[in-house]
């Protein structure tokens, strides 16, 4: 609607300099993105159900910190999530003391959470009712993009409300580009996943191949991740494999809560994913050896163990 639009249009020229926005979840990724919205200059509040980790982001960044979820968003023209899953996400959005119940007509809630796009459906229609935007706005790039602030984000929403937060999330991305309508980042995020488990399985028989076959892991990565086989996650984890490291960025926990959810959606769009399910199943493997919290690159550490 023009009234709408209208007021997204003014909030856009305020955002270009400095706005007021809430940040709710301080994990290792929402901590570092805060950080960098405050240091650009934005009027920042933070919540985090572990208040301690609030308390801390703010005796290090300055800014403001709410008890809930509504409190901090009070007064707020964006707000921004980076939670754990759908329950969450409903929870600090629309539960008791949620963020939904504190926003202002003509606000804007970005979701960064990878979540199922049933519930960012879903989240969108409850904010439309009040008068509130909601973008769906996952990221990719691991806890060194959001320290970084090098992030790649994917969105789905109304047109008018991404560009109005696009500026606030340029503060810690890399690219960060509207997709689609609703769902449509979220969607976009799971072929991202799709094609990380692929990667990452790709990468560690390489390396066990070599391993087994008697060569330099190291020497062989140096020729092959000049040509075609070479990715992001051969030249930035292959070294920490090989010397069986896996306390860099994603945990496999959390890989497989993101396949859980690509396989569901392949489920209902008839898509077939017979590469991911079979990865799914080795990361279910590599929970079973201990490594929930391991990194996604500890597939190779399930095959040193077939050994």
């Amino acid at each position: 609607m023009q009234p709408s639009k209208t007021r997204w249009a003014q909030a856009a020229e305020r955002i270009t300099n400095m706005t007021k926005v809430a940040f709710l979840g301080l994990g290792v990724m929402g901590y570092p993105m805060a950080g960098h919205l405050q240091a650009a200059g934005h009027q920042v509040t933070v919540y985090n159900r572990t208040t301690s980790k609030a308390e801390a982001w703010v005796a290090e960044h300055g800014g403001a910190m709410g008890k809930t979820p509504e409190e901090a968003a009070k007064g707020a023209e964006i707000v921004l999530a980076c939670v754990g899953n759908d329950d969450d996400l409903r929870n600090v959005c629309t539960g008791e003391g949620g963020a939904f119940h504190g926003m202002s007509e003509g606000a804007i809630f970005v979701d960064h959470t990878t979540v199922s796009a049933k519930v960012t459906y879903e989240l969108y229609d409850v904010a439309k009712a009040q008068g509130v935007a909601f973008v769906d706005a996952p990221i990719s790039g691991g806890q060194a993009g959001a320290e970084n602030g090098v992030l790649s984000i994917m969105c789905g929403g109304d047109q008018a409300a991404y560009d109005t937060a696009e500026p606030v999330m340029q503060v810690y991305s890399k690219i960060c580009r509207r997709i689609g309508e609703s769902g449509a980042g979220q969607l976009t995020k799971m072929s991202n996943q799709i094609a990380i488990a692929g990667v990452v399985q790709g990468l560690s028989e390489a390396l066990h191949f070599a391993e087994k076959a008697g060569l330099d892991g190291r020497a062989v990565v140096e020729v092959i991740s000049q040509g075609a086989a070479g990715s992001w996650q051969m030249v930035n984890r292959h070294e920490t494999m090989l010397d069986d490291h896996f306390d860099y960025g994603f945990a496999v926990d959390w890989m497989r809560k993101d396949l859980g959810i690509c396989l569901d959606e392949a489920n209902d769009n008839g898509a077939s994913l017979p590469l991911t399910a079979l990865v799914d199943q080795f990361y279910k493997d590599v929970q079973k050896l201990g490594g929930g919290r391991w990194d996604t690159s500890s597939l190779f550490k399930r095959l040193r163990a077939l050994d």
